[in-house]
C-alpha cells in the first residue's frame, strides 16, 4: 500500500515545522482530536517514543525537528511499514505539508485496510491538513467532508455506552421519585476538548436522535392513541432543572411520570432514566418500553457523543485560546 496526502500552505517552512514539533503535546494544533482518537506517546516526540492513536500503534523511528517525523507501525496491527509527516519548502514563503503511509498488510488488515482503515485514515489526515491550514492562515479554504461511508464506520466503531448504577452525583434525578417502575443509567467517556455543559449534552441527545429512533417515536405516538394514552411531543424532553453538572428533563402524563438526567462529571457523561407508572395503562406501557428502551438510549447517547466531538473547536482554535 502507498497512500499520500498533501496540502500547499502559503507560509514559510519553519512555521509549519513548528506544528509538527508540537505533535502529541498539550499545544498540539495539528492532530484532529476529539473528533478522532487522541495521539499519545509514552514520552515527548522523539526517536523511540512509542504510542499511537486508538488501535493503530507505532513508534518514532526518525525525527528531524521542524521538518520531518517518521513512525514505524507495530507489526501486530497487521502492517509492516511506516508513515511520515514532512514539510517541504516551495520558495521562500510557501511550503507543502505531506503525509505518506507505505507498507504491506497481513492478517486481517489485508481486508481491513481497503474496506475500513483506508477510508478512516484518509478522513483523519485531511482533517489534520485542515488544522494545519487553519493554524497558519486562520481559515480553511475547502474544509474536508466525511463521506457517508466514513460516517457509517465511525458510528460502528465509536465507544459504546455501558450500563452503570445511577451516579451519586446525579442529585436531581435521585430526588425525583420515592419509587420507580423503570430506572437505568448509561455512560460514555467525555473526550478531551468536548463541551462539559450538561444542557448542551441533553439538548443534543434528545434534540437530534438517530433517524430510526425518530421513526420509532412517531410509531409510538400513532399506536398509543388506540389505548387512550396521549401522544408525546417535544415538551416531554424540556429541561426542568439543572445544576452546574446535571440537566434534568421530563414530564408528567396521565399514564406515567418520566424524568431523564444528563450528568457530566469525573470525565464521563451519564444518561439516567427513571419512570413511575400512574395506573394499569402506565404499567402495561412500561412493559413494552422495556423491550426497546436500552437500545434507544444507547443509540441516542452514542450519537450525541459523536456529534459533539465533531462540533468541538478545532485544535488550532483550542490551543490559541489557552495561550
Amino acid at each position: 500500500m502507498r497512500n499520500v496526502h498533501k496540502r500547499a500552505l502559503p507560509v514559510p517552512t519553519a512555521q509549519v515545522g513548528a506544528l509538527i514539533d508540537q505533535l502529541a503535546s498539550p499545544d498540539d494544533a495539528l492532530w484532529p482530536a476529539p473528533a478522532w482518537p487522541p495521539l499519545r506517546f509514552d514520552h515527548p516526540l522523539g526517536i523511540g517514543a512509542d504510542g499511537g492513536h486508538g488501535s493503530i500503534r507505532y513508534h518514532v523511528t526518525a525525527y528531524e525537528p521542524g521538518r520531518h517525523v517518521e513512525f514505524t507501525f507495530h507489526r501486530a496491527i497487521g502492517v509492516t511499514g511506516f508513515h511520515t509527516l514532512t514539510v517541504e519548502p516551495v520558495g521562500d514563503d510557501r511550503c507543502v505539508l505531506r503525509h505518506v503511509a507505505e507498507g504491506s498488510t497481513h492478517g486481517a488488515m489485508v481486508l481491513g485496510w481497503p474496506l475500513v482503515i483506508r477510508w478512516l485514515h484518509d478522513a483523519l489526515i485531511e482533517d489534520l491538513l485542515d488544522n494545519a491550514e487553519l493554524a497558519v492562515t486562520g481559515v480553511v479554504a475547502r474544509p474536508a467532508r466525511w463521506s457517508p461511508w466514513v460516517r457509517f464506520l465511525r458510528g460502528r466503531l465509536a465507544a459504546k455506552p455501558r450500563a452503570v448504577p445511577t451516579p451519586e452525583e446525579a442529585t436531581l434525578v435521585r430526588a425525583v421519585f420515592a419509587r420507580t417502575d423503570l430506572a437505568d443509567a448509561w455512560q460514555v467517556p467525555l473526550p478531551d476538548g468536548v463541551t462539559s455543559d450538561p444542557v448542551e449534552w441533553a439538548e443534543t441527545t434528545f434534540g437530534t436522535p438517530p433517524g430510526w429512533v425518530t421513526s420509532l417515536l412517531g410509531l409510538r405516538n400513532a399506536l398509543v392513541r388506540l389505548v387512550g394514552i396521549e401522544p408525546g411531543d417535544r415538551s416531554a424532553f424540556a429541561i426542568v432543572d439543572r445544576t452546574a453538572h446535571e440537566a434534568l428533563l421530563g414530564t408528567d402524563a396521565g399514564h406515567l411520570d418520566f424524568r431523564a438526567s444528563v450528568l457530566v462529571a469525573d470525565g464521563t457523561v451519564t444518561l439516567t432514566t427513571v419512570a413511575r407508572a400512574r395506573n394499569t395503562r402506565g404499567r402495561l406501557y412500561l412493559a413494552v418500553v422495556r423491550l426497546v428502551h436500552p437500545a434507544v438510549v444507547r443509540a441516542m447517547l452514542s450519537r450525541a457523543a459523536q456529534q459533539l466531538a465533531a462540533r468541538a473547536p478545532a485544535a488550532p482554535t483550542r490551543t490559541s485560546a489557552t495561550r
